[in-house]
């Protein structure tokens, strides 16, 4: 009777199926692999038809959740721009285009810099900037927890082919490859894009705002990580419409950078447990673990 009620649970929905009857080929080898066991060479190729995803559009797929967060986003600096433009006048501060200005408080308000230059003077602009920064830092989150592998994604191949120039290697094996490595690829270019942001404001702040190369650095640090002491800004309308692309951008990169070290730390350590594991010596006590049924026999 428990062999029929196996046999069933074994059978397939479809009795056409005869799965149970069907043999291998002799010249066909069959491999079975964990789950979380790193692949090896002799996994298959990826498949260009098939349920799985094309190798060739691996890094272009954008993910729905990525354009709804940043829907929400233009809607966010849209009703900023709009809320802080007809209240533009309740602000104190240096002021130079008003739209620019409202965008750029708006801007400065979400990624939490608050530079200083433009504040809120009545109660009125005081409880809008409350909800903005409360709702624009949520959105940041968002944006950064969504964007974090599509901002960097485009690069792996690149880094792969640049830290791999003299090897050739088919795109199954890269793809392989950048898998296994997708953490510290992630990581050098979320590095890269922080370093060219921090040369790119450092150097626009010099040449354009007229402070020194030390202020200059100073202001961008300050900006990145959201520290904003106030004293040094951008104050000119061609830097402020610079500081509206550049603040969120940064700040972003910024955010992923640290978030891509902590991944690679953790992930050093769980292979560092994995490897301690499969190495140590098994001891008696394994061998009286492994005896399930307790008949003193372990195969």
């Amino acid at each position: 009777m428990s062999d029929n009620s196996i046999q069933r649970a074994l059978l397939p929905d479809n009795p056409d199926a005869n799965v149970l009857q069907t043999k291998p080929s002799q010249g066909a080898k069959r491999f079975r692999r964990c789950r979380s066991a790193p692949r090896s060479e002799t996994d298959e190729k990826p498949q260009e038809n098939g349920s799985s995803l094309p190798a060739k559009e691996l890094f272009s797929v954008v993910r729905p959740s990525f354009r709804l967060v940043g829907f929400l986003l233009f809607l966010y600096l849209l009703a900023g721009v709009i809320v802080f433009y007809l209240v533009m006048d309740q602000l104190s501060g240096k002021r130079t285009n008003r739209v620019l200005d409202a965008l750029y408080f708006c801007i400065v308000t979400m990624t939490s810099v608050g530079y200083g230059d433009l504040v809120p003077n009545t109660d009125t602009t005081k409880l809008l900037a409350c909800v903005f920064v409360f709702t624009g830092m949520a959105i940041i989150a968002l944006f950064v927890s969504k964007s974090a592998d599509y901002l960097v994604e485009k690069q792996e191949v690149l880094f792969f082919k640049a830290l791999h120039m003299n090897m050739k290697c088919g795109e199954a094996k890269m793809l392989r490859q950048i898998e296994t490595n997708k953490t510290k690829y992630k990581f050098y270019t979320a590095a890269l894009l922080l370093v060219t942001a921090i040369v790119v404001g450092t150097v626009f702040l010099w040449k354009v705002e007229k402070l020194s190369l030390v202020d200059s650095f100073y202001c961008v640090c300050a900006t990145i990580t959201t520290l904003g002491y106030g004293d040094k800004s951008f104050s000119s309308q061609l830097g402020r419409t610079f500081a509206v692309f550049w603040i969120i951008t940064s700040t972003i990169i910024l955010a992923l950078f640290f978030m891509y070290l902590a991944e690679i730390y953790t992930e050093r350590r769980q292979k560092m447990l994995a490897k301690w594991v499969l190495t140590r010596r098994v001891t008696t006590m394994d061998l009286e673990a492994a005896d399930l049924d307790s008949d003193r026999k372990v195969g």
